[in-house]
C-alpha cells in the first residue's frame, strides 16, 4: 500500500451499508494528514451519483475525513457564505488511492447564519430497515449526530471559519506549486 502525502490527488467513493456504490467524487487534493484526520480540498469537481447522474460542484470545498469519528464534514465556500454539509458515515479508509466510507443517510446542513437542519431522516429510517443496520449501529449513528450538533453549537473544530480559511490557503499554495 502506498503512503499518501500532501498534494496527492485522490478520488472519494461513498458506499451504502449493503456495499453498493452510492456516489463518487473525482478529485480530493490532500492538504493535511494527522493521526485522526485527513483534510482534502477541491474546486468544481465532478460528482457521479449511483444512478449515473453527473454534475460539477460550483465552489471550492474543504473535506474532512476522520479515522475514529462516524461523520465527515464538507465546508463549502459559496459566494453567499460558508455552508457545511456533514455526512453521518463510517470512519474513512484509504484503499489504492481511494478515500472510502459508508454513508448512513443522516446529514447535518449548516448555513452561513449559524442555523442548521438535520436532513434525510426518512431515507435513514428506510435504509436502516431495508439494510438491517442493527441496534448497536443505530446507537452509534444517533450518538454521532448528537456529537456533531454539539460541535456545531460550540463552533468547535471544523465549524470555525478560521480553520476552513486556513485549509483553503494551504490548498491554494499546493495548487500554485503544481505545473
Amino acid at each position: 500500500m502506498r503512503q499518501i502525502k500532501e498534494g496527492d490527488k485522490l478520488q472519494v467513493h461513498c458506499y451504502k451499508h449493503d456495499g453498493s456504490l452510492h456516489r463518487t467524487c473525482d478529485e480530493a487534493t490532500v492538504i493535511e494528514i494527522t493521526d485522526d484526520l485527513l483534510v482534502c480540498a477541491n474546486n468544481k469537481t465532478e460528482i457521479i451519483e449511483s444512478d449515473g447522474v453527473r454534475y460539477h460542484t460550483k465552489e471550492p470545498a474543504i473535506l474532512m475525513f476522520y479515522k475514529d469519528e462516524w461523520f465527515n464534514i464538507i465546508g463549502q465556500m459559496k459566494e453567499n457564505g460558508l455552508f457545511y454539509y456533514c455526512n453521518i458515515a463510517s470512519p474513512y479508509i484509504i484503499d489504492d488511492g481511494l478515500i472510502k466510507y459508508i454513508d448512513y443517510d443522516l446529514d447535518l446542513r449548516v448555513f452561513p447564519d449559524g442555523s442548521f437542519k438535520v436532513l434525510d431522516r426518512n431515507e435513514y429510517r428506510y435504509h436502516k430497515k431495508k439494510m438491517q443496520y442493527g441496534s448497536n449501529l443505530e446507537k452509534v449513528i444517533e450518538y454521532e449526530l448528537t456529537k456533531l450538533i454539539d460541535m456545531k453549537r460550540e463552533e468547535s473544530g471544523p465549524f470555525s471559519k478560521k480553520m476552513i480559511d486556513h485549509y483553503y490557503e494551504l490548498y491554494e499554495k499546493i495548487k500554485g506549486k503544481k505545473p
